[in-house]
């Protein structure tokens, strides 16, 4: 099973029994009913909405099901329990905060979707459908998730316009590191324990306690990185160890990038003082891609809308507008069609919006960031630009041989993607700090420092 198939949660399935069929015994049937019937509690309430214990339940048996085989990861059930009730607590603010922005999946979308996960695995969507049975997973509930994790990447693009900015000195600075050493890959992983923007003394000093109790943990051998990652960390990864992925020098971020090159797989430094909190940072393996003639970048092929804001259109009126003409998208109306008759961009519209092959920086970084996040087929929700508000529909992509400028382009597409990638956390965190959540579980113990 691929990580787009695991990493989607397993849904609330409440038992809802029908309603009395005796109609000559109805205290019996109503005695019956409300005996069989259970009784659900609240497990947190999250600003005007809840999340339930059988939501709970069944996310920490999904959880459960992804460590078959390797139980002795997890940590004990009231901390697993509060791990995953954070995230579905995470998940709830974001999609309350999309709902806000007016941020919406169209039947079509969900479609496509459902349609691309099918395929990530190997299967048709009848054999999809038919597997999720299997694991107990409603079809219906299966759509509500995906539909969330939409909605939640399209949130993300939206966090993106106008944020990330990459300068040439950064890209200059990032290939000339790559000019001196071999093409280096890092699989990492990190523990976090976070801290709020304008900590306090007291609450910095008790992070670092805290962080430093989890090092000695490692150290003394007392627990594994990726068990003590899943019981303590603050990292929205937390539950998959803290697993970063593979990730070269531009998409670590400079405090670490160099004391990184000098460790050997295993090797844990920290704990590290960032914008997020304290981190402990381990490396797992190393790979080497030396640089070559062939080395090949990724280019992108897409259509886009234009509503442009001058001095005839006012910003509000050219978001109203493109947010009208991605509710006709929505509708399932023809994307080449609406940019031939709508579009503010002479070069594209009598192509029906098409923008050909280009790589990620050739519209600036918040436009290539936009197109990157989609999959081929998908279209954007509006997006500021300096321009004017633009709808994307991204129609292909491919791997090019990679000439000076391309090399640029790719460089400046993955610093852009670390820097997002920090300023996503951070708003993460402020979200849920702003957040009302009345947590009705107990919390765990963090774990003492020294010996």
């Amino acid at each position: 099973m691929t990580p787009a198939f695991r990493r989607l949660s397993r849904p609330l399935l409440l038992a809802l029994l029908a309603a009395p069929l005796l109609p000559a015994a109805p205290v019996l049937a109503q005695q019956a009913a409300a005996q069989a019937q259970p009784v659900d509690r609240i497990a947190a309430v999250v600003n005007d909405d809840v999340i339930l214990r059988s939501e709970l339940d069944r996310a920490i048996a999904n959880i459960r099901a992804q460590y078959a085989g390797k139980e002795n990861l997890l940590p004990p059930e009231n901390v697993l329990e509060r791990q995953v009730l954070e995230r579905l607590i995470l998940t709830r603010l974001q999609i309350q905060r999309a709902t806000d922005a007016g941020i919406t999946v169209s039947d079509e979308e969900l479609e496509r979707a459902v349609q691309a996960v099918a395929q990530q695995n190997g299967m048709s969507v009848d054999q999809l459908r038919a597997r999720l049975a299997q694991e107990g997973i409603d079809f219906p509930s299966f759509r509500n998730n995906l539909r969330d994790e939409i909605v939640t990447q399209k949130l993300r693009q939206g966090f993106a316009q106008g944020r990330i900015n990459v300068s040439e000195a950064e890209v200059d600075a990032a290939l000339a590191t790559a000019a001196t050493t071999a093409s280096q890959q890092f699989h990492l992983a990190h523990i976090l324990v976070a801290v709020p923007d304008g900590a306090t003394p007291e609450q910095l000093a008790i992070a670092e306690k805290k962080i430093n109790g989890v090092k000695g943990l490692i150290d003394r051998g007392e627990m594994s990185f990726a068990a003590a990652a899943v019981r303590y960390s603050d990292s929205p990864n937390a539950l998959e160890g803290g697993d970063l992925g593979w990730r070269s020098l531009n998409e670590i971020p400079p405090a670490f990038a160099a004391a990184i090159q000098q460790m050997q797989p295993g090797q844990v430094i920290g704990p590290i003082r960032g914008p997020s909190g304290y981190q402990l940072v381990q490396l797992i393996e190393t790979r080497n891609q030396a640089p070559a003639a062939g080395d090949k970048v990724t280019q992108f092929a897409a259509r886009q809308i234009l509503i442009k804001v001058d001095d005839k259109t006012s910003d509000a009126a050219a978001h109203a507008k493109a947010d009208a003409l991605a509710a006709r998208l929505a509708g399932g109306a023809d994307f080449a069609k609406l940019a031939s008759e709508n579009s503010d961009d002479p070069a594209t519209r009598r192509r029906g919006g098409d923008l050909g092959w280009f790589t990620a920086d050739a519209y600036g970084t918040t436009f290539g960031l936009q197109v990157a996040a989609l999959a081929d087929g998908q279209t954007s929700a509006p997006f500021r630009t300096d321009e004017g508000w633009v709808i994307v529909q991204r129609t292909g992509s491919r791997q090019v041989v990679a000439g000076d400028e391309n090399r640029r382009a790719q460089v400046r597409e993955t610093i852009g993607r670390r820097k997002l990638e920090d300023q996503w956390d951070r708003f993460l965190r402020e979200l849920r700090g702003e957040a009302y959540v009345d947590v009705r579980t107990s919390e765990p113990a963090a774990p003492a420092s020294g010996g």
